[in-house]
């Protein structure tokens, strides 16, 4: 875990400042936040940003609106460079109150490169900022939450999956491992996430994959690696739960 250190944000011309910050596959920024609201995005690799229970996976093709205040931590799940956008409150017209995926075109990367030039002229600077809040779409892309149980027999249960999606075992075999019965770990599953173990499960599966897929493994694979039989299983699982594919949801278009 890397600390967030000052996260205070130096003043600039207008209203966009850019910050670059190196990460490694695995390395997450501690819980911070902002006194700007700020896009978070990644020219290669994969960034995965966290806000409560709420995870995002971010591929190039898109970045994440984080609102002023927003308690969030930041990640790689392979190297990357995370490239901040911050947008000072009193000037941006943007006032989007939560975070929100933001679709990202070549036209905005090379924007976003552009911005980032210590030697480029105030006026030149305005002209793009303008062009770049002009472009910020939001995406109809949610997150898949997997909220984290409070009870240290359903946590118990819950870190056991994470740090192995592809764990078969039944609810009954949990239970067991936990030291209660399937009853009252059914009972506990719902009071803490507001789900079934089932749909816990499935989510927390989806979620996993979705980092493999963004950095361009086989559906296949990913399937494997969170404890699919097969690829048909995984993909319908995803469009049951999701309502579309995979590919459609990382490129934010939630049509079927």
């Amino acid at each position: 875990m890397i600390e967030a250190g000052d996260t205070a944000v130096p003043a600039g011309p207008g209203v966009i400042v850019v910050g670059r910050f190196p990460l490694a596959s695995g390395q997450w920024i501690s819980p911070h936040s902002h006194t700007h609201h700020q896009l978070a995005w990644t020219r290669s690799g994969v960034l995965s940003v966290a806000v409560g229970d709420s995870y995002w996976v971010l591929p190039p093709a898109r970045a994440l609106w984080l609102p002023a205040g927003v308690v969030h931590r930041t990640g790689a799940t392979r190297d990357a460079v995370l490239c901040g956008l911050y947008f000072d409150p009193e000037r941006c017209a943007l006032d989007w109150a939560e975070p929100t995926a933001v679709g990202v075109d070549g036209l905005l990367a090379q924007l976003f490169g552009y911005l980032a030039r210590e030697e480029l002229a105030d006026d030149a600077r305005l002209r793009a900022e303008a062009v770049v809040l002009d472009l910020l779409r939001p995406l109809p892309a949610l997150p898949i939450d997997v909220p984290l149980p409070v009870d240290e027999r359903v946590r118990a249960v819950a870190d056991a999956l994470l740090a192995d999606p592809s764990d078969s075992r039944s609810l009954e075999a949990h239970a067991r491992s936990a030291g209660v019965s399937r009853r009252t770990l059914t009972r506990l599953f719902v009071r803490d996430t507001g789900m079934s173990f089932d749909r816990w499960r499935t989510h927390m599966r989806l979620r996993a994959a979705l980092p493999l897929l963004a950095e361009g493994r086989p559906v296949s694979q990913a399937a494997h690696a969170v404890g699919y039989a097969t690829p048909s299983a995984f993909l319908a699982a995803f469009r049951r739960t999701v309502g579309t594919s995979p590919g459609r949801y990382l490129n934010g278009d939630l049509d079927a």
